[in-house]
């Protein structure tokens, strides 16, 4: 046999035959196809991980505008923002107002429209809740701020640093702050977010643009509240949702974190259902409270009120709270109207410094009494 011959029935066999007789498999071709068979459990078991991780979200969170299109309210405040971007003139912010309104969903939505896909590497966001010290000006925020994004593909020359509750920080790191928002304004924006605007320093006041974000309107709360009721087929009541909207007070944070709270305990969402879930006094027992407050002998009423109290497990601040939403809505002459509202209000002060329950209630008891007395008397005078 030649070598030619030799070679060619090597290659032959090679191809065909393996020593016990059978054919050897293609073995390229049959990994390809255990790849193949693979691929799609793969996909399917990291979709099911992202979907159970996007589930475990909090509503907020999960539901949170991402473009300032998706933004339902505060459209004066966005369209100013947008023609800022656009001018490419973007001043310091200062976005102050109470909370759940919008203020931080507007600077995050803001930033991806500045910035697009890129926008974490550019801004630098904080809670001054949390670091409130004049380190964090010292070492992050400046450290942030003194350095230029080189290879960034956006067209922003500026980073931008949120600073959010920054009501939060003290004395001493707003002063240093005011100096870092002077020196790196080539590089970086600040935007600074707080509850209480009065508890920023005049001197940061007068370095940015303000913005005041006022409470939702009752039917901007119901809209986004519709959207996610929809996604998350909530079986929510009308009596319900006209509890949840009143209690929300506009703060559309406190909606949704109630939404979710009762669609994980109820099957089906009622007013009870959402009073139960808050903690809130019903609105009936409340006017049952004022009732005998205004109708009962003091000794009386103390005790009704007290036994009602420890029966329902009602805070003496959410009685004052619901008390005054009561009054507001009682025709009362002037001068009576005043005097209980700043009783209210002393009481309310009293509480939130550690003030005795017991000795507030009667505080409270009192003040409506003599709320009563001066209406009797100007309704005698008027005589």
């Amino acid at each position: 046999m030649s070598q030619d011959d030799h070679d060619a029935e090597m290659d032959n066999g090679s191809s065909s035959e393996v020593p016990n007789g059978g054919t050897a498999p293609a073995a390229s071709s049959s990994k390809g196809k255990g790849k193949a068979k693979e691929a799609p459990s793969t996909l399917a078991a990291a979709q099911a991980n992202a979907t159970d991780s996007e589930d475990l979200l909090p509503w907020v969170e999960k539901y949170r505008p991402t473009t300032l299109d998706d933004l339902v309210s505060h459209k004066d405040i966005t369209a100013t923002v947008e023609k800022f971007i656009e001018k490419n003139r973007l001043p310091h912010l200062l976005f102050y107002g109470p909370p759940g309104t919008g203020k931080t969903s507007t600077i995050l939505a803001m930033a991806r429209r500045i910035y697009g896909d890129e926008w974490k590497k550019n801004v630098l966001e904080l809670n001054a809740s949390d670091e409130r010290g004049i380190e964090v000006v010292r070492e992050q925020v400046k450290s942030f701020a003194s350095t230029r994004n080189v290879f960034s593909s956006t067209s922003s020359a500026y980073k931008l640093i949120v600073l959010d509750e920054a009501d939060a920080m003290t004395t001493a790191a707003q002063g240093a702050l005011r100096r870092v928002i002077e020196q790196y304004t080539r590089n970086v924006r600040f935007c600074i977010i707080c509850n209480y605007v009065n508890k920023i320093i005049p001197a940061i006041q007068s370095r940015c643009t303000r913005f005041r974000f006022n409470p939702l309107e009752l039917d901007q709360v119901d809209d986004r509240l519709q959207h996610v009721i929809e996604r998350e087929n909530v079986n929510l009541t009308q009596d319900g949702k006209e509890a949840l909207l009143k209690l929300s007070k506009g703060d559309m944070r406190r909606a949704l974190n109630v939404l979710q709270a009762c669609h994980a305990a109820y099957d089906r969402i009622d007013e009870a259902a959402v009073y139960n879930c808050t903690g809130n006094p019903y609105p009936a027992d409340i006017e049952a409270i004022v009732t005998s407050m205004m109708n009962d002998e003091f000794t009386s009423a103390y005790q009704n009120i007290t036994t009602m109290k420890v029966q329902k497990g009602m805070a003496l601040a959410d009685m004052v709270s619901g008390i005054y939403d009561f009054l507001m809505t009682l025709k009362l002459p002037a001068a009576s109207r005043v005097y209980l509202l700043d009783q209210l209000g002393q009481i309310e002060h009293r509480l939130s410094t550690g003030g005795s329950e017991r000795i507030q209630l009667t505080a409270l008891l009192g003040a409506v009494k003599m709320g009563v007395q001066l209406a009797d008397d100007q309704q005698k005078s008027k005589k």
